[in-house]
């Protein structure tokens, strides 16, 4: 799977998971959808297009990727995890078709979603793409908004090393007879975004001209996308009740199992985590945290192999101790090596061989009004949150 061993896992082709629904009777045609792709902030607004949709009164699909702690968490109907029962049924009964296609983990998982989708007769599915979009598994569904929050530098060895080649790639969701919404304009992917909807014969919407232009930080800026969202499917029908916009976004967490996105775990210390792991991501998130207050910040953080610390380093704060460790997947980067990186950016603290070790020691540490952020990677959080046992799905009933 990608998300544990990289590029090798990867692959870019539709064929696997058209054969794949084809063979379970196409269910991904079955319910509406909501497409949304994009370098950051497309889990976020996945998560806040379901609350949207649930408090609305729609049984909402939602799948996501990658998953902090469960994998159960990839697949959800009105925030509540599929069934163990569920996960396995699927395997044990397509075991034979798997074997067949041989898809990968993504294609089944996509699969797997959409069947579940069908068989809970959900009004709406909100679907994440995964890295990509043109030849992403979940782009064989004809939804009825696609959205692209924004174009960033990621995954550059597989989407492109340019933001109009990664435009390009995630442009790849806009198709005919399905209006687009792109969450920000910018000026290398705009044009990019206009040609294809264009070639398509299709409108594109911005955010900002649907929203107010100002320059939110952080969550504003999904929100600002979800807002511009909501027009244009009232506009085509959908009912969606503006009147709880701002209760789904409150309780974003509680309704659709948003998790790891700036998400305060404790006051006193103030303990914050954030998947954020990009350079657009972690500077929103870097300048968010510029604006808290605290005596000492303590910062426990761990990368993955692929990414270009000599363009994230200096984004971090350089007065925080730091506590280097090392995520428990094969991608992990080497904590000496992330150690030996940092200090030639004036960032300093001690390793550690785990998240939890990191965290225990912070605690340890920190004062009452000090900050402890946990960040860098996806899977810092997440294995985080499995040792000290965070719960990140609630179940539905099997």
């Amino acid at each position: 799977m990608y998300q544990r061993q990289g590029k090798k896992a990867f692959k870019k082709d539709l064929g696997n998971i058209l054969a794949l629904c084809n063979a379970l009777g196409n269910p991904h045609t079955k319910f509406k959808s909501i497409h949304i792709a994009g370098t950051n902030g497309k889990g976020s607004c996945s998560h806040m297009m379901s609350a949207i949709c649930q408090k609305s009164g729609l049984k909402t699909g939602l799948y996501t990727s990658p998953h902090l702690v469960d994998f159960r968490e990839r697949i959800r109907v009105d925030g509540r995890c599929i069934s163990e029962e569920s996960v396995i049924a699927f395997v044990a009964e397509h075991s034979e078709l798997i074997d067949d296609i041989k898809p990968s983990f993504f294609e089944i998982t996509v699969a797997m979603a959409f069947d579940h989708f069908a068989r809970e007769e959900v009004d709406i599915a909100i679907i994440e793409t995964g890295l990509g979009g043109r030849l992403d598994s979940t782009n064989i569904i004809n939804p009825i908004l696609s959205i692209i929050t924004n174009i960033g530098f990621d995954h550059m060895d597989m989407l492109g090393d340019t933001l109009e080649k990664i435009a390009s790639e995630k442009a790849g969701i806009i198709k005919a007879q399905t209006p687009v919404l792109i969450g920000e304009r910018q000026k290398l992917s705009t044009s990019v975004f206009l040609d294809k909807a264009d070639e398509m014969k299709e409108r594109i919407s911005f955010a900002e001209d649907l929203q107010s232009a100002e320059t939110p930080t952080y969550q504003l800026i999904n929100q600002r996308t979800c807002r511009a969202a909501i027009n244009i499917l009232n506009d085509l029908g959908l009912g969606l009740k503006e009147d709880e916009i701002e209760d789904a976004f409150k309780n974003c967490h509680d309704i659709s199992g948003l998790m790891g996105r700036w998400q305060i775990l404790q006051d006193q210390p103030k303990v914050i985590c954030d998947t954020g792991h990009n350079i657009d991501g972690l500077s929103l998130s870097m300048k968010q945290l510029s604006q808290e207050n605290f005596k000492q910040l303590h910062i426990i953080w761990s990368s993955v192999q692929d990414k270009d610390l000599e363009l994230i380093f200096p984004l971090l704060p350089k007065e925080a101790e730091y506590y280097w460790c090392q995520a428990d997947i094969p991608r992990a980067m080497d904590q000496k090596l992330l150690q030996e990186h940092a200090n030639r950016h004036d960032l300093f603290g001690n390793l550690y061989n785990t998240p939890v070790k990191a965290y225990e020691n912070a605690m340890s540490k920190a004062n009452s009004n000090d900050l402890v952020f946990i960040g860098g990677s996806t899977f810092t959080v997440g294995d985080l949150f499995r040792d000290l046992e965070i719960s990140t799905c609630v179940s539905s009933p099997g």
